[in-house]
């Protein structure tokens, strides 16, 4: 199972580009489970017709919270990708990063991961604030590989800047690792350069420009990612594109662990 968090300052496009990432990973065949972590709660919604889903806070909130099941959390969207929301606390009460927390253990108390056994889980993570709570995805083998989405704006470029930090710090004890950034363009002056100068200083690579198309807002207004209602645009093939670059920039830890057993095995046979 590859383990992926996707961070970027609030307002960036990242549920978007998350989105398109889960339908574009899907149509090739991988079984996807895409977990929202940001207390706007919007993240798999264009894979569910528009549509937002119950959250697991709201659920713990709830009548039914003594006897929740995963039917009553995990939702099946566009082309089977299994859908999550995190939530958030009622709005000035209470602290979105515990929440995020309190979300990950009911997952787990549940067994989510065993009982679906996604091949891919994508964590869409709100980027602004890099507290305890919105670490956890990159904290206790969550996440194994993080991709932050920025543009060329100052703003977002500050917020990527204190994102890898984050990793830094958590990559000496052995958690994820930073893998690449995704470029969602905003039409800025020299854009690609911009973007390249600043990780020139932070670190990382540019694996993936998305080019600002209205297609995109065109398929939201219907309540749809690119990839499902005009999936042979050139802008759904960028999400395609973006999907086996993200494949090829992560790593499969079970397929890593089986070929270290062999090298190991053949080393002291």
């Amino acid at each position: 199972m590859r383990k992926i968090a996707i961070y970027g300052k609030g307002g960036i496009g990242k549920s978007t580009t998350c989105s398109n990432l889960s339908a574009a990973l899907s149509k090739l065949g991988y079984k996807v489970m895409q977990v929202g972590c940001d207390p706007k709660s919007d993240s798999v919604k264009n894979l569910n017709g528009g549509k937002k889903i119950p959250t697991v806070l709201d659920m713990l909130r709830s009548s039914k919270a003594e006897n929740l099941t995963l039917d009553d959390l995990v939702y099946k969207g566009f082309n089977g990708v299994l859908c999550v929301e995190a939530g958030g606390p009622t709005p000035g009460i209470g602290c979105a990063g515990r929440g995020i927390i309190t979300a990950f253990e009911k997952l787990e108390e549940l067994n989510a991961f065993e009982v679906y056994r996604p091949d891919i889980v994508i964590y869409d993570v709100l980027g602004d604030v890099v507290c305890g709570g919105f670490a956890m995805p990159i904290r206790n083998g969550y996440a194994e590989d993080v991709f932050i989405v920025t543009s060329g704006e100052m703003m977002a470029l500050y917020a990527a800047n204190n994102i890898v930090s984050a990793i830094k710090n958590f990559g000496q004890r052995g958690y994820a690792q930073y893998s690449g950034v995704i470029l969602n363009s905003r039409n800025v002056k020299d854009e690609v350069e911009v973007v390249q100068k600043a990780l020139d200083e932070i670190g990382g690579e540019i694996i993936q420009v998305v080019p600002r198309d209205g297609i995109v807002q065109q398929a939201e207004n219907r309540g749809m990612t690119v990839v499902e209602a005009f999936p042979e645009s050139e802008q759904a093939q960028v999400y395609m594109r973006l999907a086996e670059k993200v494949l090829a920039s992560s790593t499969d830890r079970e397929i890593e662990e089986v070929a270290l057993e062999e090298e190991f095995a053949e080393e002291f046979a």
